[in-house]
């Protein structure tokens, strides 16, 4: 693979090729990442307003072989939207194809381009009385392009699954620059192999998503939150069951929080209003959406008291008002920025399966005490598997200071969950971080696979690389 730079050769074809306006220097908020882990390059910034327009930069940088790198809200945190090496690619931002296409309520659907914010696709599913149930801390920046690409998460996948499964149709630039046109609206179409599904999760490296047809929802009749404290993650678990017992599928979170999150809340972000006086060490987070009729807050007693009653819950607070359900929502989705304010060693984005989560966490700390004075913060999705099992120094220490420790941190966490039958990558995705756990964990005939599919459908390698898969 012979990649070539966007130098001002390139550049400047280019530039006679597209409206005015077009193409632009690279910013630096188009060569970072959140953590600022990674510093990319980039020869220009290509801003296109069409799915034809995308067509044609594509297809000049497959005659050129430059390197193409597809650029959502910059919000992901694997380095799959940054190239630092190698010759200067073309960053290729949707930014200007925000609109939405059209809103179908009665299909539950709506179209949007792929440089629509997720919040903005929220607020139009909402104008038709709807749900849009994707819900990210990022969605007022993060792209519907880029949550597709990377088939994000997020608090509600319990209920609804993730991107992939919100999803019925795509319209994508393939990386010869033709243009698929699978924006379908039906559930099913059962005409051979699924690209759609190929391209979701693929991060950039088999075209550029450019439009989606997805899934709406009823939106629920009446909402209601609780946090309520557990003796231990085992009994969180029974509680998850207990709580789909009383309400069905009705239950649309379950989040775990651990004492060392709201540990790090209380020194570093005291605006925020904590729950209890004393931190419990586990406490989990209960989000209902309930139909017509229903009474989230007298759900939430009679789980509560069922809880209570079993040995699964010792406390606990029940919103009572729109305002505490934001109040417990945003103690939840501040825990990731008090963890940036600490500065982890690392971060982990893990699944295990469910019946062996209280396993592993506490196997995992143990191990994790053999390296060092490490303080873990461990929380996020119970009901799906998902946990972010982030380490950090001791109290009033730098994590510079453990940069020794920091592989044997991934190994032991990695080689433990691949022992559990997990996955080292739940929700982030592979990006360029996490490409030799991909090669050491993953599966060698799926790599195959994937590798025949790459050089299959981008022969010339331009679609982002080195993202998911090592680059030749």
């Amino acid at each position: 693979m012979n990649l070539n730079p966007a130098d001002s050769d390139f550049l400047t074809a280019l530039e006679l090729m597209l409206p005015k306006g077009t193409l632009a220097a690279p910013e630096p908020r188009y060569l970072e990442e959140p953590r600022g882990k990674f510093a990319g390059q980039a020869g220009a910034v290509a801003k296109p307003r069409s799915v034809q327009e995308v067509s044609s930069i594509v297809k000049a940088c497959a005659e050129a072989q430059v390197a193409v790198v597809p650029y959502g809200g910059g919000t992901g945190l694997v380095g799959g939207q940054t190239v630092e090496g190698g010759p200067k690619p073309l960053v290729l931002s949707l930014e200007r194809m925000r609109a939405i296409r059209g809103v179908f309520p009665d299909e539950n659907v709506i179209t949007a381009e792929a440089g629509a914010h997720l919040q903005q696709v929220q607020e139009a599913a909402v104008q038709a009385r709807r749900l849009f149930p994707l819900s990210l801390a990022s969605q007022g920046s993060c792209q519907i392009g880029g949550n597709l690409a990377t088939n994000a998460g997020g608090v509600n996948v319990l209920r609804y699954g993730n991107a992939r499964d919100l999803c019925l149709g795509l319209e994508a630039v393939l990386p010869n620059g033709e243009i698929w046109n699978g924006l379908t609206r039906l559930r099913k179409d059962n005409t051979g192999y699924d690209l759609r599904n190929l391209l979701i999760g693929s991060e950039g490296s088999l075209g550029v998503i450019t439009a989606a047809s997805l899934k709406l929802f009823a939106r629920p009749a009446a909402e209601g939150t609780a946090i309520m404290i557990v003796p231990s993650v085992d009994a969180a678990l029974s509680l998850l069951a207990l709580v789909r017992d009383h309400v069905g599928e009705a239950v649309s979170a379950f989040e775990l929080i651990h004492q060392q999150g709201l540990a790090f809340l209380a020194d570093t972000m005291p605006e925020v209003r904590l729950p209890f006086d004393k931190l419990p060490e586990w406490s989990v987070l209960v989000d209902l959406g309930l139909g017509a009729g229903q009474d989230p807050e007298a759900a939430l007693m009679a789980i509560f008291e069922a809880g209570l009653a079993a040995g699964l819950v010792s406390d606990g607070l029940i919103a009572q008002s729109e305002a505490q359900r934001t109040e417990f929502w945003t103690v939840r989705e501040s825990i990731p920025l008090a963890n940036r304010k600490v500065g982890g060693i690392v971060s982990n984005d893990i699944s295990v399966p469910l019946s062996s989560i209280a396993e592993f966490i506490e196997e995992g700390f143990g191990a994790l005490r053999q390296i060092g004075p490490f303080r873990v913060n461990c929380f996020g999705h119970l009901g799906d598997g998902n946990l972010h099992y982030n380490v950090y120094p001791p109290k009033g220490e730098n994590r510079d200071n453990y940069n020794h420790s920091v592989d044997d941190i991934k190994r032991t966490v990695n080689d433990l969950v691949a022992r559990y039958n997990g996955s080292f990558s739940a929700e982030h995705g592979v990006g360029r971080m996490k490409v030799g756990d991909l090669e050491t964990y993953g599966d060698p005939v799926k790599l195959a696979a994937m590798r025949s599919i790459k050089a299959a459908l981008d022969p010339a390698g331009i679609m982002n690389p080195g993202a998911v898969l090592r680059q030749d």
